[in-house]
């Protein structure tokens, strides 16, 4: 990537149900960049829809990205449901990439009260499977794992990272209204935002900066993590000083937007980002 994009998480709300067509053109009228499809109840798009997308977001030179599904869990109990969200993932990744999409994303795992680094090992051997899948069928597109806004999700800073730096398809999908919410208010200064870029430079590598996909919304949370997202004027996200890490360390890639009113925290972002 060769710029930091600003997208939203979806169509944006003003454009209600007016289509694929219509979002693309309220997008540009907003000077964002693009969208993140949310297949967070199942990766399904008409032939007609996949069609559209690929056509006008390629015509206006948007970037695309997607989410998976929210019912994956690679350390169920029971086996058939880690086979089934594998599924999942793949099933995203090949949509995404059948679109021409930048990355894939998804909430990996629930730590089902296992400790820690069993649950990796789970998830590694999980991510083994869909990353040899990929191979196979020759679809190259970042698979990312996301950092998770309560305690109870598999998915802090570290474990993302070290998953990232198992598997060359790998990355980090990092969001740090979740990294935020799951610690009840650490990662909001600019300092640590500054650690988390440096931390992922120097132990993936300078392309996991150049190659970099973010969310960012509002967030209210407390002692058991994430509760809901807010617009990020009436949070305590101190997206301005993140905007500012960003800026130092010339990240390039994609951030989502997943406030309420995504296209109007969206253009805050990008209108504060490009000021600096």
């Amino acid at each position: 990537m060769d710029t930091l994009k600003f997208v939203t998480a979806g169509q944006p709300i003003c454009n209600g149900s007016a289509g694929y067509e219509k979002a693309f053109d309220v997008l540009e009228e907003l000077n964002l960049d693009g969208l993140e499809l949310e297949f967070v109840h199942g990766v399904r798009m008409s032939p007609a829809n996949k069609k559209l997308v690929k056509e006008i977001s390629t015509a206006k030179n948007m970037v695309l990205t997607a989410h998976g599904p929210y019912y994956i869990n690679l350390n169920s109990k029971e086996e058939d449901k880690i086979e089934a969200s594998i599924k999942r993932v793949l099933d995203t990744a090949r949509t995404g990439y059948e679109l021409g999409a930048y990355s894939v994303t998804y909430h990996a795992a629930f730590y089902m009260g296992m400790p820690a680094d069993e649950v990796y090992k789970k998830v590694e051997q999980s991510m083994e499977k869909i990353c040899a899948a990929l191979d196979e069928d020759a679809i190259n597109i970042w698979v990312r794992p996301e950092t998770t806004g309560k305690p109870t999700q598999w998915g802090n800073l570290e474990e993302i990272i070290k998953l990232s730096k198992d598997f060359k398809q790998v990355l980090p999908c990092v969001d740090f209204s979740h990294l935020h919410a799951r610690t009840n208010g650490s990662y909001n200064t600019y300092d640590e935002f500054c650690k988390i870029f440096d931390d992922i430079g120097n132990q993936i590598g300078s392309y996991a900066l150049e190659n970099f996909h973010a969310h960012i919304a509002g967030i209210e949370y407390g002692e058991k993590g994430e509760k809901k997202h807010l617009m990020l004027k009436e949070s305590d996200m101190n997206y301005k000083d993140l905007m500012k890490a960003f800026k130092k360390f010339d990240v390039k890639g994609v951030v989502v937007c997943e406030s309420p009113i995504m296209e109007e925290d969206a253009v805050l972002l990008k209108e504060y980002y490009s000021s600096l």
